[in-house]
């Protein structure tokens, strides 16, 4: 084995740069490999000029940094590729496979969530050797206990609730804040249980917004004159729909409105002040927090580790304390969502946090 390709796909996650730091490390430290970097994840298997060799001097430092340098990108799907917006799909994926051959890549690691390892996983049947580490934000990856970077979200998210507490019980007013979570409520419902919120609105269990106002009724009548909602962006009302940007859909489908949206219903039913925050990109961003920096170096070395053992075609996962493999099949079969019924959920309700059901 002589030199190792490694990409980072979809959207960026704090820890990134820490998984590269340790591959490289890694590699060169237990086998002398080389390792190949390729930019803006499999864009750079299409178009061969966005790779880069990458040695330990390169990755000095990047451990606490937020992003990933190599760039990434989730509009990248070698079998539907589009150059640009104007022009039609195309597979390019008998492309990528030649350009792996043709650049020495003897084995390659694909860094992503469910959307770059289903691609990994269709060029694992093209003869591709690889495996693949998990990454999301929104923890919903199958096969693992948890993702690096959900960690960070979390925190992050916390954080923005203990400061909406302070200016929320000044000013007597509802505080809604909108967290990332397009289809998976983990962000929302963690933060929200750590940050003390009162109401928690996730996309696994429709809400209905009059329960919200029983909730926001109750604490008045107890004599706490605020309120915090914590909503994902997913989240959808009882016999709605969850809010899209307008013009976009399938795996390119933004998710925005739903903090606002029920804002203004709050603000019609209550005597309340209303305000509204959205977190956003802000969940993605910034240094990575302690478990997601020890997360990524785990995953890392373990994925070396595998290509070491020829276990291609397998994903790291974390079954804690233990970081496993498990085929890559068995990581992207189904997403994972909050239970409905699970311990999370009922830790919410046993706290007399309402979901809006």
């Amino acid at each position: 084995m002589a030199r190792i390709g490694v990409l980072t796909g979809g959207g960026d996650a704090p820890g990134l740069n820490a998984v590269v730091r340790a591959i490289v490390k890694a590699c060169h430290t237990l086998h002398g490999w080389e390792v190949l970097g390729i930019e803006e994840g499999f864009v750079g298997l299409i178009d061969t000029e966005r790779t880069r060799l990458l040695t330990p001097e390169d990755v000095r430092g990047i451990l606490p940094r937020g992003g990933t340098i190599l760039g990434t990108s989730n509009r990248g799907n070698p079998f539907l590729y589009q150059a640009a917006p104007e022009l039609p799909a195309v597979d390019m994926s008998e492309r990528v496979v030649e350009n792996v051959k043709r650049l020495g890549i003897d084995a390659l690691i694909v860094i992503g969530g469910d959307g770059t390892l289903s691609i990994a996983q269709e060029f694992t049947s093209m003869g591709v050797r690889l495996v693949g580490i998990p990454k999301t934000i929104d923890n919903d990856l199958s096969g693992t206990d948890v993702t690096f970077g959900f960690d960070t979200a979390v925190v992050t998210a916390t954080e923005a609730i203990d400061k909406l507490h302070t200016t929320a019980e000044s000013h007597h007013r509802v505080m809604v804040l909108e967290v990332m979570g397009r289809n998976a409520g983990w962000i929302a419902i963690e933060s929200g249980i750590a940050g003390g919120a009162d109401i928690i609105c996730i996309p696994e269990i429709p809400f209905r917004t009059e329960r919200a106002l029983d909730a926001i009724r109750l604490r008045d009548a107890a004599g706490s004159k605020f309120s915090i909602v914590v909503v994902a962006e997913g989240a959808e009302p009882s016999g709605g729909e969850q809010m899209r940007v307008e013009g976009t859909s399938g795996s390119r489908a933004r998710y925005a409105g739903i903090g606002n949206w029920l804002g203004d219903r709050l603000a019609e039913g209550t005597n309340h002040e209303v305000r509204v925050t959205v977190l956003g990109h802000v969940q993605r961003g910034g240094s990575p927090s302690a478990f997601d920096r020890i997360l990524a170096t785990r995953f890392g070395t373990e994925a070396v580790d595998l290509i070491a053992g020829d276990g291609f075609g397998r994903m790291v996962a974390y079954h804690g304390p233990d970081v496993v493999s498990i085929p890559l099949s068995d990581a992207i079969r189904t997403p994972k969502m909050v239970p409905p019924d699970g311990a999370h959920v009922r830790t919410a309700r046993a706290l007399g946090i309402c979901l809006c059901d």
